[in-house]
């Protein structure tokens, strides 16, 4: 049965109205994706944190938006993190909460990044942004703040697909050294032949849903081949940062999310998975509402610590 606290946010987004995402426009679905953050802080005070500051750094393609979140202590390392929105939708704006969480539970420097998104930019541009991200962070710690090689990446959904194939390709291009990969309820296969797709489309997300962004963000089927694209498809996982793979029961990407964790235990990858049970798609950014969003998150944020300070 699915979570009542989880159930009332999914009711109350349905009693306003609004269509199914793969029946808005990206704009109308990125005003949703807003709505339904507004919608999941409720009356609940924002989180507070040492400092907030918004910055741009150089990226491949232009200017890349980042938020950087400090700790009210002294910083124990960096995680870069990578919001959600199926590549389509999502915003530094709309997880703001979930980042002042993790600094909180991390007690890291946490860089949210505006990558770009599609369908005006498809693969490999958010990936691309991420990475020059992710390096800038690690080359940049000094001036940052944080002990230096002590770099995690991070995300959920689109953002934990991206925090994959950030590792892969920062293990292919000799750097920067990643201390974890943190993966919540990750999208890392274009592939929806999935037990848990065809129980649970539409718990908040739809196969129909899934299409949709897959559309938008791929250009072709070689990009669906592509292991930046879908870290599945990747034929050698061996030599990646240790991961913690977070996904929710009740989840059309759950089972994908815990074949790829497998994936990476048969690699020599050191591997936690962990099933939050009776919770939906998105239930972290649900947090200041939903118990087992706080719990995934407090989960998240001692992991980046451990794997920041040892």
């Amino acid at each position: 049965m699915l979570d009542p606290s989880n159930q009332q946010i999914l009711d109350e987004l349905v009693a306003m109205g609004a269509p199914p995402i793969h029946k808005m426009t990206p704009a109308d679905a990125r005003h949703g994706d807003l709505i339904f953050a507004a919608a999941c802080q409720g009356d609940n005070p924002h989180e507070q944190v040492g400092r907030i500051e918004d910055r741009t750094i150089a990226g491949p393609a232009g200017e890349i938006p980042l938020r950087i979140y400090t700790p009210k202590a002294a910083p124990c390392g960096a995680l870069v993190f990578f919001h959600g929105g199926g590549w389509v939708v999502g915003s530094i704006e709309g997880h703001d909460e979930v980042c002042r969480r993790l600094t909180n539970d991390s007690g890291a420097l946490v860089i949210s990044v505006g990558y770009r998104l599609a369908p005006e930019h498809k693969f490999p541009a958010g990936v691309e942004d991420g990475y020059a991200a992710t390096a800038w962070v690690a080359a940049n710690a000094a001036a940052l703040g944080y002990p230096a090689g002590r770099v995690a990446v991070g995300g959920d959904s689109a953002g934990g697909n991206l925090s994959a194939a950030i590792s892969l390709i920062a293990r292919d291009r000799g750097g920067p050294k990643l201390a974890l990969q943190l993966l919540i309820y990750p999208a890392v296969t274009a592939s929806l032949d999935w037990p848990s797709v065809k129980e649970f489309s539409g718990y908040f997300i739809t196969v129909e849903d899934m299409n949709w962004f897959m559309n938008y963000y791929l250009r072709s089927a070689d990009d669906a081949a592509n292991p930046y694209a879908c870290p599945m498809n990747a034929k050698d996982l061996r030599g990646l940062p240790p991961a913690l793979v977070i996904t929710a029961e009740m989840d059309p990407l759950r089972d994908q999310g815990e074949a790829y964790a497998a994936r990476l235990r048969e690699a020599g990858v050191p591997t936690t998975v962990s099933r939050y049970q009776s919770v939906t798609h998105a239930f972290v950014n649900m947090a200041p509402r939903v118990e087992a969003g706080r719990k995934a998150i407090k989960e998240a944020g001692a992991a980046a610590r451990a794997a920041l300070t040892s």
